[in-house]
């Protein structure tokens, strides 16, 4: 055999080699790649995303698409030709296995928490929807949680109205947390509230909760702190004065929050908000309306432009990454509460596109 036929065939042998053992190898690393968008006021499913009933709705147009991120999932082993692939691919991140799934988190509970800030964030796109549109909407302090074990349980529920902590008056969770921690561990603390099927019952016949009972619990230590807990995590409940409901399946986590307030408004208002441009964005939001940060922004800003986007809604604390490497053809417009998102949206529509608030990479 010529000398350089059995080169060539040692450095195929090698590097078939190679590839099995890369192939064998597992590696703690993950992918980010960019998912699926949805517009806010389209259908998925021949559903509308956005359903509204007990209020007058107009017409839309255009495009208000919230963007996602695929990852693989805690139970999926990378080899690591998989890894160095990803690494060398422009549409996808290869991360530490921990920074998606921290502290040996299974999939089954990243999907639950994942669900549970969607939920959340729903709710709070409501809030923060109505808000702005000067539209009331009841809030009460709630109890969220209850630890098991803990001096709470058998005591306090979940969905319990929470009126007062010793006598004063709650109005945010926070409240709850601050007048428990004023006693030291082992004194009582005596809780107002309503029971969660009593206020359920009021709520379905439309009345204002009545019926509050007093209850003490005997604080314990925290764990590893000085500080006096009872074991519940307070939240808060909304009343919405007519139903918005969000049909969206498979899809978890907190960043569609500002894209679900602004398709909200634009179907309780006359006109249209983006006038039939496509836009898409991000952006966790509070009850008050402010934006704040998400994970994954450049795989979201590819799969936007891939859909079609032109212009992306981009939270401020964001925009140092997302201006870094912005895919060709698509404007970041920055934003950090929803008027300000709203206030862009109008320069879009009507074309005064050099005032847009942009994004820097410093």
């Amino acid at each position: 055999m010529p000398r350089r036929t059995a080169t060539m065939l040692a450095s195929t042998l090698i590097l078939i080699a190679l590839l099995c053992a890369g192939v064998l190898i597992d590696v703690p690393y993950s992918e980010m790649s960019p998912g699926p968008t949805v517009n806010t006021l389209g259908k998925v499913g021949g559903e509308p995303v956005l359903q509204i009933s007990g209020h007058p709705t107009y017409k839309t147009s255009g495009n208000l698409n919230m963007t996602t991120v695929r990852v693989t999932g805690a139970d999926y082993k990378m080899n690591l030709v998989e890894a160095v692939y990803g690494w060398l691919a422009h549409d996808s991140v290869i991360v530490p296995h921990n920074t998606l799934y921290p502290d040996g988190k299974t999939e089954e509970q990243s999907t639950q928490e994942n669900a549970e800030e969607f939920s959340q964030s729903q709710e709070s796109a409501k809030v923060a929807a109505l808000t702005e549109l000067g539209i009331p909407v009841t809030s009460r302090v709630v109890v969220s949680t209850v630890i098991k074990g803990s001096p709470a349980q058998g005591k306090l529920h979940a969905g319990d109205l929470i009126k007062a902590v010793d006598g004063t008056a709650v109005k945010q969770p926070e409240d709850v947390a601050k007048l428990v921690t004023k006693h030291k561990p082992g004194q009582d603390v005596t809780f107002t509230v309503i029971p969660a099927r009593t206020a359920a019952a009021a709520e379905k016949a439309g009345k204002e909760p009545t019926g509050a009972e007093k209850i003490t619990i005997t604080t314990k230590k925290a764990t590893g702190e000085n500080r006096a807990i009872v074991g519940i995590q307070a939240g808060t409940d909304h009343t919405f004065p007519f139903d918005i409901d969000i049909k969206l399946a498979d899809v978890g986590g907190p960043s569609a929050g500002l894209m679900f307030s602004l398709g909200i408004i634009d179907k309780l208002t006359p006109g249209q908000l983006t006038g039939g441009k496509f836009v898409a964005g991000t952006g966790t939001i509070d009850d008050r309306g402010k934006v704040g940060p998400i994970g994954g922004i450049n795989m979201k800003l590819v799969g936007a432009r891939d859909a079609g986007a032109r212009y992306f809604l981009t939270p401020d604390d964001n925009c140092a990454a997302a201006a870094s490497d912005t895919p060709s053809g698509l404007t970041l417009v920055k934003v950090k509460t929803i008027d300000d998102a709203k206030k862009s949206l109008e320069k879009i529509r009507t074309g005064d596109t050099a005032a847009l608030p942009s994004c820097s990479a410093s």
